[in-house]
């Protein structure tokens, strides 16, 4: 029921409560940087190679010097962000723009962001009530993705702190699971306090459950995607609170009840995802009181399994005996029919060696989640007889490791979502029936072999299935073409991008003309970038193209003695002729070189009059040495989208990429959360692309090794590259959505819990 308040009274309630979690949250960070102390002080006292021990001491001195001032940082903008954020108006040009942010910054978000998911694993009731509450206090639909009451805006300002402070995102990694331990135990209390004293206030003292459904974008005219789905970032509303986008949200983008944005296999997921199964063994533990005198139940799930029953699981008769002919459709299902029958036995077997209540409820949990496995008659019965095999496996791994049932991160739950994901979308798939069963069936024989070494085993698999996918999903013909393309594609612009950057580095401060400078942004830095690539950073020609910019940039400097201006006459022939052959490497007509060298040549005229500035012969020599060496200052960098396109393909590469679309258009921009999940995505997994007005099934079968591209294929043979930006805000704006949004171990884990709910005398039966 809402509380008899008038409106500036709740707007007053919410700003307080908003003011007590900063200061809470201030409250408990002097024991934070108590711990963060001591742990460093552990560490320095540990026998490390080096380098790790420099870095420990370095850390541990800035943070002694500079602990008090992060806490003061922190403060300062946690009470900045209790003020009302302002709604920057989207015009129609902003929306076609991907904003492009400092490598720094995306770092820092997306570490917040992972953390904030982390404690999203223990707090998400708490953390969602309190949006829920305050949004009904200012009768609003959506919170602002900066508010405060969001985890992440508060991790991020710690984040933020720890660099301005002085102190690395490396040092930070000794660290971060001190910081993690702290706000997943304190602030999961601080949220439900400020909880407390709104349920006292009279404020949503029951909180209904809600489920929410993701919409499909619908078409919007839009002057910058005239062929497109385009869903403006702030004209629809719809992405819950508890996805943390920046600034922008995605209408085609909604979240589940729970708040929660997660995944298997990645930890970000889309935020239409659902994570409900977050509280499995509290619910489970309702369940039995109802059937049971059950006390602490989720304490009950901690304790060590009984060795009788141990015994038995490891005992059990292997299931189904020979799998030979499961290939076949009809005898496959006869047999998944079969073992289904099988395992139900086994289970009740289990059952009654089992020597307490939350034994048998594991048993019963367990046995009902892949009963909705077996069920998926979507997933060929080929395949679904080594799911089958998986069943009582798995059940070691949840007795010893009840986790299992609250983490969608677990390896056992990764590696059935993972091949689940492949294997639902399997009919169109270039892997071939026999290539993923027996792929399938090694892995599931790999864990029958070693069940004592409990989630390693799953991690280990689960590694090598990947690796399984890299291999196979791009041994086609045509795939193996297109990503041989694109690989050569994001050397090539990543080259010319980071060659850009270090020029623009290097000369910044130097007397430059503007003209220069475009040229060889724009020009130069794509030529040195092409030999690069086809003939190496250390080819004579690459050089010789180094050494032409570095000749152009002292040549168009002033010139006012005579020997620097006969220098000048001696060696312009041969500049002229290796920019002339530069611009030829890019395939640049004669007119457009011309055009070039005559605004070059009026410039040097310039410089023979002392018409330009002068630049030291020491800044010319360090420019030199910089740049004979260029490539070892690249850093990989994803945050920037390379200028690409299907035409620059054929004209750079000489192939034919009538089959390829390069994606470059479309979508909204991404939050960080999105670009982690971006560069998370499970290869196999099937996804729907709204793209050129046609909605399109495709399969994402490649990653680029830098991890700038990312290569789907559709069921009819036609690629689509798309670069890891635009990808993520195609994401956000659900112009690429997952086929399945919910994973398959979830989805099991539903039936199960509806079963369970539904006759809660399974569990003991």
């Amino acid at each position: 029921m809402a509380p008899a308040l008038s409106v500036p009274q709740n707007a007053f309630l919410a700003a307080h409560i908003r003011q007590r979690l900063v200061d809470e949250a201030v409250q408990v960070q002097p024991a934070l940087q108590a711990s963060i102390r001591e742990h460093l002080i552990t560490l320095l006292d540990e026998v490390t190679p080096m380098r790790e021990q420099q870095l420990r001491r370095d850390t541990w001195t800035l943070f002694e010097q500079q602990k008090e001032r992060w806490l003061e940082g922190a403060l300062t903008s946690w009470q900045a962000a209790l003020k009302p954020a302002v709604q920057r108006p989207v015009t129609s040009s902003q929306s076609n723009h991907l904003e492009l942010v400092s490598t720094e910054t995306v770092e820092n978000r997306m570490l917040a962001s992972r953390m904030a998911l982390s404690l999203m694993e223990v707090a998400a009731s708490e953390v969602n009530d309190l949006r829920k509450r305050l949004k009904h206090l200012e009768q609003v639909q959506e919170l602002s993705s900066q508010d405060i009451v969001h985890p992440e805006v508060l991790l991020q300002a710690l984040v933020e702190q720890w660099g301005a402070c002085g102190l690395s995102l490396e040092s930070w990694t000794l660290i971060n699971e001190v910081v993690q331990h702290h706000i997943n135990t304190q602030w999961r209390q601080i949220y439900a306090n400020c909880n407390a004293e709104l349920v006292a206030q009279g404020v949503l003292p029951v909180i209904e459950f809600e489920p929410r459904a993701k919409p499909r974008p619908a078409p919007v005219p839009s002057a910058g995607y005239p062929q497109q789905n385009y869903i403006p970032g702030h004209e629809a509303p719809g992405v819950a609170p508890g996805w943390p986008a920046q600034g922008v949200t995605g209408g085609a983008a909604t979240q589940d009840d729970a708040g929660w944005p997660v995944q298997a296999g990645t930890g970000v997921v889309p935020p239409w995802s659902d994570a409900r199964e977050v509280g499995v063994l509290d619910r489970v533990g309702r369940m039995m009181t109802g059937v049971a005198p059950v006390h602490n139940f989720a304490a009950a799930f901690r304790q060590v399994p009984s060795q009788s029953l141990m015994t038995a699981l490891a005992q059990r008769p292997v299931l189904g005996g020979t799998l030979a002919g499961a290939g076949s459709a009809v005898f496959g299902a006869v047999l998944v029919e079969r073992l289904a029958g099988e395992l139900q036995q086994q289970s009740a077997e289990l059952k009654n060696v089992a020597q307490n209540d939350n034994e048998k409820a594991i048993i019963e949990l367990i046995a009902l989640m892949f009963q909705s496995i077996l069920q998926e008659d979507r997933i060929p019965p080929g395949i679904r007889v080594w799911f089958a095999r998986l069943q009582m496996p798995v059940l070691g791994v949840a007795l010893a490791e009840p986790d299992f049932f609250n983490r969608l991160d677990h390896p056992a739950r990764q590696l059935i979502d993972h091949m689940g994901s492949c294997a639902l979308g399997f009919d169109a798939s270039d892997i071939s029936s026999e290539a993923l069963e027996t792929e399938i069936k090694r892995v599931v024989q790999v864990i029958e072999q070693y069940p004592e070494t409990g989630g390693r085993v799953y991690q280990r698999v689960y590694e090598e299935f990947k690796e399984f996918l890299k291999r196979y999903l791009t041994q086609k013909g045509s795939t193996q073409k297109v990503v041989g393309v694109a690989q050569q594609v994001e050397q090539k612009e990543t080259l010319a991008i980071q060659c850009t950057i270090e020029l623009r580095n290097q000369i910044k401060n130097m007397p430059v003309r503007d003209e220069i400078r475009d040229f060889l942004y724009k020009v130069w830095a794509e030529v040195i970038a092409v030999a690069s690539m086809r003939q190496g950073g250390q080819h004579a020609q690459t050089l010789l193209f180094k050494k032409a910019a570095v000749d152009l940039i002292w040549a168009a400097s002033a010139k006012p003695n005579r020997a620097d201006r006969a220098q000048v006459i001696a060696t312009l022939p041969e500049l002229l002729k290796s920019l002339r052959t530069g611009m030829g490497v890019l395939g640049l007509s004669p007119e457009v070189q011309d055009g070039h060298l005559k605004v070059i040549s009026d410039i040097l005229a310039d410089a023979f009059m002392s018409k330009t500035q002068a630049i030291e012969m020491d800044q010319i020599q360090a420019l030199a040495e910089r740049l004979v060496n260029l490539e070892d200052y690249f850093t990989d960098d994803g945050a920037e989208e390379l200028p690409l396109d299907t035409q620059s393909i054929e004209d750079l590469l000489g192939i034919d990429a009538s089959e390829l679309d390069v994606v470059t258009s479309g979508g909204v921009e991404p939050s960080p959360v999105m670009m982690v999940w971006a560069q998370n995505l499970s290869l196999g997994a099937w996804f729907t692309l709204d793209y050129l007005e046609q909605s399109v099934q495709v399969q994402y079968m490649w990653r680029s090794p830098i991890g700038h591209l990312h290569l789907f294929a559709s069921v009819v043979g036609r690629s689509y590259l798309i670069q890891s930006v635009r990808l993520a805000a195609y994401l956000e704006a659900g112009l690429l959505a997952p086929q399945e949004e919910v994973s398959l171990t979830v989805r099991a884990t539903r039936s199960a819990m509806a079963k369970l709910e539904a006759h809660p005398e399974l569990l003991l039966g």
